[in-house]
């Protein structure tokens, strides 16, 4: 499983880039907005750190609005990917950059149906909500497993991004079934990498360290 990190901040990028993990990045309007910098600068940054995908989110909700965003978000750097919003004027959008070699990433994916749509189009990527679907008392992981099922049916190689990533078991239910990539807070990613019985461990032996004579 490859793992993303949801964020648009440089410091905690920078961080979790050191462990050697970090895969691509996703960003969006509303992480870009707490850093309180232009969304072009932001993105560069990024791109400067982490080798690897870079979603970048239009906000445009009319097709040819997305287009003019993601040509202009495409320049910045070939690692950029295009995310595109699960619409009626995004679909037509998406097709537009498939076509141009424009790398994209489906986002707000609810339904099997919706990714069906998307790995027919040919886009790169597919971002099921998984976290939202559980706020409203749905499985959100049987959506992954669903669109996992169809994409194998018709040999489709979109790559699954599990995304609204709340807390560890999600990334563990999601590596159980085979998910491609997991998108997370960088709050998650730490807890993912933490123990209390690592730590534990490592007082004791450290303890016990001391007890040992220097000479």
């Amino acid at each position: 499983m490859k793992f993303f990190l949801d964020t648009a901040n440089v410091d905690e990028i920078k961080k979790a880039a050191e462990t050697g993990l970090v895969d691509g990045i996703t960003t969006n309007p509303s992480l870009v907005a707490k850093t309180g910098r232009k969304y072009k600068d932001v993105l560069k940054d990024i791109c400067s750190i982490v080798n690897g995908p870079i979603s970048a989110e239009v906000v445009s909700e009319d097709t040819e609005g997305m287009l003019g965003e993601a040509r202009d978000l495409a320049r910045i750097h070939s690692n950029i990917v295009i995310k595109i919003p699960m619409t009626k004027q995004g679909l037509p959008a998406a097709k537009k950059l498939v076509s141009q070699g424009i790398p994209v990433n489906m986002t707000l994916v609810f339904s099997p149906l919706q990714a069906l749509v998307c790995g027919k189009l040919g886009v790169d990527y597919v971002s099921p909500f998984i976290g939202r679907l559980d706020d409203i008392s749905h499985y959100g992981i049987e959506l992954v497993s669903d669109i996992m099922e169809i994409y194998d049916n018709y040999n489709i190689d979109t790559e699954i991004i599990v995304a609204s990533v709340r807390h560890p078991l999600h990334i563990l239910d999601a590596a159980k079934i085979g998910a491609h990539i997991a998108t997370v807070p960088a709050a998650v990613f730490e807890k993912m990498i933490l123990h209390p019985l690592t730590d534990k461990g490592m007082e004791m032996f450290l303890a016990d360290a001391a007890k040992i004579p220097s000479n």
